[in-house]
């Protein structure tokens, strides 16, 4: 697993190397989520139950993808200065020639012939003097140039060792990932508020052609009764983090490429990214649904319902009740390569989150605009 050190070196590059400002630092983001994986380690290290292993690790899951996304995020930025640094060598390519010719012209001249001037002494003293002038600015434009060359240097070995790292970084999120799906299906001490009948699923789902037609139908899909809930986040509303580390690609009502309007809101993830449960909830549904994908159906409180689809895996059982942060699946997707990953190309275009996820709000069996309830800033 990449541990501490590894994260520790690339965020002490990243702060060296000047190109962030310390309230978006990929350094301090990348710290931070190294202690998250240091102490998730340790919690892997003494669990028990299947419910401890889960929450372990859903911490490592959520710390490397926190990680990643810094080492990412900063070694575009690494990438960029290099490029900027090359390209104002280059544009000053024919100040530093002459620099570079009048230090070398002053090296090679012996101490006796600067001295010499035509217009004897007087003239001498003069040009002492206008050298003295000259040469602190001198030493700045080539105390500048070598900065810029160090630093140059400086970056690409930032880039060979830090890529390596993220190259191991992925590889240890996958099987924390894989980890964390057979650990989910081995927890069996969740409460449960029902039990689904499969039969009575089944009949529903061909007999709706709508989300609306499925989430009202949802009290005729469970043998016996549905046990009361008492839970009340209605505090919590307008506060609540989004389900998965993502952009927020389009609101509530807001038309698609093509005019389509949704009763939801889109968000745009990384391949394989995490979906978890913002509150302690109720899974009413989980599984394949009309043209949705995956959906996940959570009820955080009667009478209020939370709907996420367009996952590629879904966790969980309907009844059971499941703490905040809780797992309830995973994007789909392919991991992209690391040039793929490190590419500038592609920057600000957003082809890096290839992934999207549908998130709806239900009250009273009526859609409601989620960022009333959730935080809809951009968090990554």
């Amino acid at each position: 697993m990449m541990h501490r050190a590894a994260l520790l070196g690339l965020a002490c590059a990243l702060g060296l190397s000047g190109t962030v400002q310390a309230q978006n630092d990929p350094a301090s983001a990348a710290l931070a989520a190294a202690a998250q994986i240091e102490e998730a380690t340790l919690n892997l290290q003494g669990v028990q139950s299947a419910r401890d292993r889960v929450k372990a690790l859903t911490q490592t899951v959520q710390a490397f993808e926190a990680g990643l996304g810094a080492m990412r995020d900063g070694l575009r930025r690494a990438a960029r200065r290099e490029t900027l640094l090359n390209e104002q060598l280059k544009a000053r390519r024919g100040e530093v020639a002459e620099l570079l010719a009048i230090i070398q012209t002053i090296e090679a001249s012996p101490p006796p012939v600067l001295m010499l001037h035509p217009s004897g002494p007087l003239g001498a003293a003069r040009s002492a003097m206008m050298l003295t002038e000259v040469t602190p600015g001198l030493q700045a434009k080539a105390e500048t140039l070598r900065r810029d060359v160090e630093e140059i240097q400086t970056l690409r070995l930032l880039q060979q060792k830090a890529t390596k790292t993220l190259e191991q970084g992925l590889a240890d999120v996958q099987k924390a990932r894989a980890d964390l799906s057979a650990a989910i299906a081995e927890r069996k001490d969740l409460p449960k508020r029902f039990t689904q009948d499969p039969v009575r699923t089944a009949i529903l789902i061909s007999s709706t052609e709508t989300l609306d037609g499925f989430a009202s139908g949802l009290t005729d899909i469970i043998n016996g009764e549905i046990a009361e809930s008492t839970a009340d986040i209605s505090a919590e509303k307008g506060e609540l983090p989004l389900p998965v580390l993502g952009l927020l690609l389009r609101r509530y009502g807001q038309a698609d490429a093509a005019g389509i309007r949704r009763k939801g809101i889109l968000v745009a993830t990384r391949p394989r990214a995490m979906v978890s449960s913002p509150t302690a909830a109720t899974i009413r549904y989980r599984g394949p649904l009309l043209d949705l994908g995956n959906v996940m159906i959570l009820e955080p409180q009667p009478d209020t319902l939370f709907v996420f689809s367009g996952l590629s895996e879904v966790y969980g059982e309907p009844g059971e009740v499941i703490p905040a942060g809780t797992p309830v699946g995973l994007m789909g997707g392919d991991v992209p390569e690391i040039g793929a990953i490190l590419s500038l190309s592609s920057e600000g275009t957003g082809t890096d989150r290839s992934e999207t996820l549908y998130i709806e709000v239900r009250e009273g069996n009526s859609p409601v605009d989620p960022a009333t309830w959730f935080r809809t800033d951009n968090n990554g």
